[in-house]
């Protein structure tokens, strides 16, 4: 059951992303500003999720993009809106104190 929402979000287990930060991929957390001070990856970027469609020049499309939130359900919807405006490869990396974890 867990793999189902897992799946539903776009969350991916066997995403190495270690591997897309050497191959020079761009966090973005789409949380608020508030959430972001609060605590954040370093090196991420914070564009909140209401707020990427009109800040899509800030990213590169010719690199992989990881997107984060609190819990995952946020960064699920920036990576629908990224691949529907011509993004390529993008992941959602699910909340952010796990991803955190994942590319220590």
């Amino acid at each position: 059951m867990i793999q189902f929402f897992k799946n539903l979000l776009g969350i991916a287990p066997s995403v190495d992303y270690k591997a897309l930060l050497s191959n020079g991929a761009q966090i973005i957390d789409v949380r608020t500003k508030g959430e972001f001070q609060s605590g954040h990856i370093k090196g991420s970027l914070n564009i909140p999720l209401q707020d990427l469609n009109s800040n899509l020049a800030k990213l590169k499309k010719d690199k992989p993009v990881i997107t984060c939130c609190a819990s995952g359900m946020r960064s699920a919807s920036a990576k629908n809106i990224l691949k529907a405006k011509g993004f390529s490869d993008v992941h959602n990396g699910g909340g952010w104190s796990s991803l955190q974890s994942k590319i220590k």
